[in-house]
């Protein structure tokens, strides 16, 4: 359910603005995206798993709420980070 320190790092070094950036909200929604994505594929087999859902719409909420905090800065940055994304909005 989590994703490997590989991929990690991969999506820090795809998304991250300036080197060695892991905390700009690119990045974070690019690793919450990921997360979300697998935990939304464990759900297809564990339906009754409530405690990881509630999880997950932590994780939902996190991510909407830096997406509208680069929407509201820059939002040119914003539509990059969706459509590279493949966020619905």
């Amino acid at each position: 359910m989590s994703i490997t320190a590989e991929r990690k790092a991969e999506l820090i070094k795809e998304y991250a603005t300036v080197e060695g950036d892991t905390g700009s909200p690119e990045v974070q929604v690019a690793i919450l995206t990921e997360r979300i994505t697998n935990l939304t594929e464990h759900f297809k087999g564990h339906k009754k798993d409530n405690h990881s859902r509630r999880g997950l719409l932590t994780m939902v909420s996190t991510r909407r709420s830096l997406l509208d905090y680069v929407k509201k800065k820059d939002e040119a940055r914003y539509t990059k980070l969706i459509t590279s994304l493949g966020i619905r909005r």
